[in-house]
C-alpha cells in the first residue's frame, strides 16, 4: 500500500488541478495554485527530487485529473511468459507502457510488445483492470491503472529495442528480478492463472 503522505499529496494535486481548470474566481485560483504548491512541497520533503522537477512531472497537468493508464500484455509460449529486461533499471517486466491517445488498449499492448521484443501478437482477452496502489509497486507520482490483457504469440522475429536490454520467456517458478514499478509477482502468477483456467474471470481493482 503507498505511504499516507503520498496518497495525501496526490489527492492535493488533483484538487487543484481540477479546482484550476474550472474556477474562474481570481481569490479560488490563487488558493487552489496554494494546495499545488503545498502537494509539491509534501512531495519534495519526503523524496530526492527538487522542487522544479516535482513541478514538471506531478504539477503541470491542466484539465479535470484522471489517473494515467498503463498498459501490459502477457505473451506465453509453451507454458512460459514474455519478459523484457528494462535498460532504466536493469529488471525484467512484461511488454507494456503508457497508454496512447488515439490507440484502444488492445491495439497499445501488440504496439507495445512489437517496439520491445520484434514480436507479432494480438490480444486475445483482457485480465484485469488494477489499481496500483493495490500492490507492492515502488511509489510514483500519478495515479496508475493498469491493464494486463492476454495476446497470442503469431510471429516476428525477438529483438532488444530502445528500452530493453534483454527478451527471453520464463516459466512460473523461473522469474527473473522484477522492475517493481511496472510489474509485481503476484500479478505475473494471476496472468499464469489464466493460462492453466482460461474461463478465469478479468478482476477489477
Amino acid at each position: 500500500m503507498e505511504p499516507k503522505w503520498l496518497e495525501w499529496a496526490k489527492q492535493l494535486q488533483a484538487i487543484a488541478q481540477t479546482g484550476l481548470a474550472y474556477s474562474k474566481d481570481i481569490y479560488d485560483i490563487e488558493r487552489f495554485e496554494m494546495i499545488r504548491q503545498l502537494s509539491v512541497e509534501i512531495m519534495a520533503e519526503y523524496t530526492t527530487v527538487d522542487n522544479e522537477k516535482i513541478k514538471e512531472l506531478f504539477a503541470s497537468e491542466i484539465g479535470y485529473a484522471t489517473p494515467k493508464v498503463d498498459i501490459r500484455a502477457a505473451v506465453f509460449k509453451e507454458n512460459k511468459i514474455l519478459m523484457v529486461k528494462e535498460i532504466s533499471d536493469g529488471h525484467w517486466s512484461l511488454p507494456g507502457g503508457w497508454a496512447d491517445i488515439g490507440l484502444s488498449p488492445s491495439e497499445v499492448a501488440v504496439k507495445e510488445v512489437k517496439e520491445e521484443t520484434g514480436l507479432d501478437v494480438k490480444a486475445i482477452k483482457l485480465l484485469g483492470v488494477l489499481d496500483k496502489k493495490f500492490y507492492p509497486h515502488l511509489p510514483a507520482y500519478y495515479h496508475l491503472y493498469k491493464i494486463f490483457i492476454q495476446c497470442e504469440l503469431i510471429g516476428g522475429d525477438m529483438k532488444t529495442s530502445i528500452e530493453t536490454s534483454d527478451v527471453g520467456f520464463f516459466g512460473e517458478d523461473e522469474l527473473p528480478p522484477l522492475s517493481m514499478s511496472r510489474v509485481t509477482e503476484p500479478q505475473i502468477k494471476w496472468a499464469f492463472k489464466h493460462l492453466y483456467f482460461p474461463h478465469t474471470s478479468a478482476y477489477v481493482d
